[in-house]
């Protein structure tokens, strides 16, 4: 039988201090509108201009659970805040466990997997809407990424830009955005002590001049 409990004169591990990080992925987040999308995808071209193999991917995915999100996102369908964290929580188990085009599968091979958001999108925006503790939750089995890059971009900025696209998803209102704003604030705030890498970047800048940040920020060595 195994003891929690620390030897004399140590410190308790926390949570963060012993959950595990993937080295090899790579995640972007951000408020709707501030280029997580984009920047993903630079950045996934950067790694093959130079010869790395890397997986693009994005969260919800196109999987049967990630479709009905979708729906959702979209106005299609209807579900409430709590439903739409369980659902988030069941698709990214599918996105990292799949054992054919899976997070750890694709890491497995030596390849490097940019993801556009991933569960600090579900702390942001269902911690926001429905309960940041039960949300963290729900997402506390899963892996951190080695590096989180989040674009910091304010509510307004980002509004713009989803108007000037011309179409719009249901979190997309000025309330909801500014609510995920302070979100994503308190779930930077509550991974700061873990050993993956949070990258600040300014989310007003012109796309290539954040691409070129992201890229100085991060750096690529061969996955083991």
């Amino acid at each position: 039988m195994t003891s929690n409990k620390s030897a004399p004169g140590t410190k308790p591990q926390t949570e963060l201090q012993t959950r595990s990080v993937l080295p090899g992925f790579i995640v972007f987040e951000g408020l709707d509108g501030a280029g997580t999308t984009t920047q993903a995808r630079l950045f996934v071209e950067r790694l093959r201009a130079g010869g790395a193999a890397v997986v693009a991917t994005a969260e919800p995915t196109d999987g049967p659970i990630g479709r009905r999100i979708r729906a959702v996102l979209s106005g299609a369908e209807q579900a409430s805040d709590r439903t739409m964290a369980y659902l988030f929580a069941a698709d990214r188990s599918e996105h990292l466990d799949d054992p054919n085009h899976g997070v750890l599968a694709e890491l497995h091979r030596g390849r490097y997997v940019v993801c556009d958001r991933y569960l600090f999108s579900s702390l942001a925006y269902q911690g926001s809407l429905c309960g940041f503790e039960f949300v963290r939750m729900l997402n506390a089995p899963f892996s951190l990424p080695e590096h989180l890059v989040f674009l910091d971009l304010q509510s307004k900025a980002g509004l713009e830009r989803i108007k000037a696209r011309g179409r719009s998803e249901i979190y997309e209102t000025p309330h909801i955005q500014d609510t995920v704003y302070h979100g994503y604030r308190q779930a930077l705030e509550q991974f700061r002590d873990s050993t993956m890498q949070i990258h600040h970047i300014d989310g007003s800048a012109a796309p290539e001049a954040i691409a070129e940040e992201v890229w100085s920020r991060i750096a690529i060595a061969p996955i083991h």
